[in-house]
């Protein structure tokens, strides 16, 4: 059915088909839009200075223990601990884990409290590749606490495209 003006009337099977055609164009769009995500040494540095601010960053107080030779790098052991009483007026406020070669440099940040008892957690991650990974211990006075491990992955996970 048309109109007088030979325009075409809007019916909802038009709608449907019309919507469908912009979604799949969409959809095709997208995915060729979209760029890989990849950590580079640079913007780990970056995502920890959202976290540090213009803080400084001391070394010391944090152990992490992480195999420092891996198989596979899809479920990687990890434990970060700081030495800390767990007070009320000393304890930990988070533990955030980063590493430089993931496709996002954040691993992990935990809150914890004067409640949680000791600070230290365990987790298993992903690693893309050989790296660093660095933990960084946020102290109720403020202050910030920090170590690193090399932990060389002999197959790598976490890999964008492959």
């Amino acid at each position: 059915m048309t109109r007088d003006d030979d325009m075409p009337q809007a019916t909802r099977r038009r709608f449907l088909i019309e919507a469908a055609t912009l979604a799949g164009a969409v959809g095709i769009a997208l995915p060729l839009a979209v760029k890989p995500a990849s950590a580079t040494p640079e913007s780990m540095r970056a995502a920890i200075r959202k976290v540090v601010g213009e803080a400084p960053l001391n070394k010391g107080r944090v152990k992490i223990d992480v195999p420092p030779l891996i198989e596979n790098g899809n479920a990687v052991p990890l434990t970060i601990s700081c030495e800390s009483p767990m007070t009320a007026g000393d304890y930990v406020k988070a533990i955030h884990v980063f590493s430089e070669k993931n496709p996002q440099p954040n691993i992990v940040g935990v809150q914890l409290g004067p409640r949680s008892g000791r600070a230290a957690v365990s987790t298993r991650i992903r690693l893309a590749d050989s790296q660093k990974v660095i933990a960084i211990a946020q102290m109720s006075d403020g202050s910030f606490w920090s170590n690193e491990a090399e932990v060389i992955v002999t197959l790598a996970a976490c890999l964008e495209g492959v």
